[in-house]
Order: C-alpha cells, then sequence, then structure tokens
C-alpha cells in the first residue's frame, strides 16, 4: 500500500461531522479487497468483517473515526456566509483560509480577513471569534440566498503535501490517517489465519459526539476494541513532557479508558517487534472513541492506540509516514494470536 496515494484518496474526500459520506464511500472501496464483507450502518459508519472461520470466534474491533472538522452555514450577510464550527476549531487558523463550501456543485471560498491597513491600533493582536468571521464566495445577498442553504457544511480546501524525511501535510489527517493504518493492518496480515474475526469501523461523528462508535461498538459487542486516534507530536512550542517525536513510533494510552491486559500485551509485542514503547498516560476522559466504546452494552475491554500528529485540527495536520508503518505494525503483532489471550476469554478488563 502506497500511504501518500491512500491518504490522498481518504483526505480528498469531504467528510465533516455528521456529513461523512464522501469519506465513507472512499474508505468503503479502500476495504472491499482487504475483508471478507464490508457495509455501512444506519448511522453513517463503514464496517468491515474479515472471518476467521472459527464457529464461535471472539471477537476483536479496530476502529478510526473519518469525520473531519468542519463548518457549517448559518446564515448570509450582504452575500457572505455566516457559520458555525464542526468539531473545535481555532478560530486564529480561520482568516483567509480558504475553504469549500459542499453545495452542489461544492463553490471555493475564503474566509473574509480585514487588511492590516485598516486595523485600528492593537486589532491585530487579537484573534477574532468565529461568529464575526465569514465565508466570501463572491456573490450576491440573493444568490447566496438562492445557493448555499443553511445547513451547508463547509470544509477546508487543501491538497496533501510531502515534507521531508518521509512527513506529510494536509487536512483531516485527524484521523484519515489512523483508518490508513487500519488498511496496512489489514494487508499486513492478508496471507496469515487469524485466530478472532476481525472487524474494522470507520466512524462517524467522533469530532462532535463519538455517537458513531458506541453505536457500532453496542451493535457489534466485540470481546475487545482498540481505537486509533492522534495524539499531540513534538512542536517548538507545545510542551515536551507531552509531545511525542514524529518518527519514534505510537503512543499507547495508560489510563482508566484502557484495558490493563490489552497494554500489557501491547507493551509486549511492541517490545518483541522492536517497536518503541510510547506510554501515555491519560488519567481522566480521553477525547477519543474510546471513551464511549468502553461503555458498550455490559462493557467492553479498550486499548487506545495513538499516531503522533502536529497542528491538530488545523488545515495542515503533519504526521510521519515512518510512524505509520509501526503503528500498523504494532496492531497487527497485536492480533496475531489474541485468541488464546486468557483475559480474552475470560472477558476481564
Amino acid at each position: 500500500m502506497d500511504l501518500f496515494e491512500t491518504l490522498e484518496t481518504l483526505c480528498s474526500a469531504p467528510g465533516p461531522s455528521g456529513f461523512e459520506w464522501p469519506a465513507v464511500e472512499a474508505a468503503a472501496g479502500l476495504l472491499a479487497p482487504l475483508a471478507d464483507e464490508v457495509w455501512t450502518d444506519r448511522q453513517g459508519n463503514v464496517l468491515a468483517l474479515r472471518r476467521c472461520g472459527r464457529p464461535g470466534a471472539k471477537k476483536v474491533l479496530l476502529d478510526a473515526h473519518l469525520d473531519e472538522v468542519g463548518m457549517i452555514v448559518t446564515g448570509w450577510e450582504d452575500g457572505f456566509l455566516r457559520f458555525d464550527t464542526l468539531g473545535g476549531i481555532d478560530p486564529r487558523v480561520l482568516p483567509d483560509r480558504e475553504v469549500t463550501v459542499l453545495t452542489e456543485p461544492p463553490c471555493f471560498g475564503v474566509v473574509a480577513v480585514k487588511p492590516p491597513h485598516i486595523m485600528q491600533p492593537g486589532e491585530a493582536d487579537k484573534s477574532v471569534p468565529t461568529r464575526e468571521l465569514r465565508i466570501d464566495i463572491g456573490i450576491s445577498q440573493e444568490e447566496a440566498e438562492r445557493a448555499v442553504p443553511i445547513g451547508t457544511p463547509v470544509v477546508y480546501r487543501q491538497e496533501l503535501l510531502r515534507l521531508a524525511n518521509g512527513q506529510i501535510a494536509g487536512k483531516s489527517l485527524d484521523d484519515r490517517a489512523c483508518f490508513a493504518v487500519l488498511l496496512r493492518t489489514l494487508e499486513l496480515l492478508r496471507e496469515e489465519t487469524l485466530d478472532v474475526d476481525l472487524y474494522v469501523l470507520g466512524s462517524c461523528l467522533e469530532e462532535t459526539s463519538g455517537a458513531g462508535a458506541l453505536t457500532a461498538t453496542f451493535a457489534i459487542a466485540p470481546d475487545c476494541a482498540v481505537a486509533v486516534d492522534v495524539t499531540f507530536a513534538r512542536t517548538h512550542d507545545g510542551p515536551k513532557e507531552t509531545g511525542y517525536e514524529l518518527g519514534k513510533g505510537p503512543a499507547t494510552g495508560i489510563g482508566p479508558n484502557c484495558a490493563h491486559w490489552m497494554v500489557r500485551r501491547l507493551r509486549r509485542v511492541s517490545e518483541a517487534e522492536g517497536i518503541a514503547w510510547n506510554p501515555e498516560v491519560m488519567a481522566g476522559e480521553t477525547g477519543t472513541n474510546g471513551w464511549g466504546m468502553q461503555a458498550a452494552r455490559e462493557g467492553v475491554p479498550v486499548a487506545l492506540v495513538s499516531l503522533p500528529l502536529k497542528y491538530m485540527h488545523t488545515p495542515l495536520e503533519v504526521i510521519s509516514a515512518e510512524d505509520a508503518e509501526q503503528t500498523a505494525r504494532l496492531l497487527a503483532a497485536f492480533l496475531r494470536g489474541i485468541g488464546e489471550e486468557d483475559a480474552l476469554c475470560c472477558s476481564t478488563t
């Protein structure tokens, strides 16, 4: 699998939270050659199943969400579009940002910005609240009311870019990069016999509620699940003790959202495979699908595996291709022989 090409397919498909269908279609097409069955559910998730062929086999679920942060049109003002955000977006990154307004057909827009020449003293040093920003698509008020219905979603307009040292930049790498990791995991296991039925979930609604992964986990009733999401990579202006250096492998969550036997297994297989062990202490709400998945039905043992990413929720997030490969290798090693795990057989956490 060529990671960059796979990410181009996934990230070019718009899919803001609640409007994921184009991204779901792209993901389903990539899953089809790697699974026995691929389908979408009523919530809007895409799911795949690779059967092991054993009667009564245990079920393991891997999840990565497909929705991206975005915006939604709330009204018009002199032809400019008012909007609110879908998911957590820092308003500082929005002025002068190119966007795609998902009308039929989609249209180009730019978030309006005041030139520095006409700013008041000190105004340039302040963030403009989202409620005061507008999207300019170059039309009149009458045209806007006719062409752009209230409730139209909007996404960043940004192509995928190659950086030095195998790094990749672009929009929606949170969490399409992790879905690409799940595809690579399936590819690594393609010629191998598993002792569990493996489910792969491309979930919707993570950025706004987590409802996609929660409902899918309830339906599948897995014996354990792994939420695969991004975590904060180290940057020049971030705290060194909480960020993970790009190119040094994935992070593994440790805390109340993480089943202890799964953490131990992840550490054991990472050491056996020569993959760096990067523990990430998560003392409470993890901000991932794992939090809701853990409470589905009578409870599901959950682990969190995280791909380091710089500039989260911006139009140019950055990951390392090497980290993506190491994460896929870790997940593949975790799955090999997991049906023999005593804790899995006993359904303990």
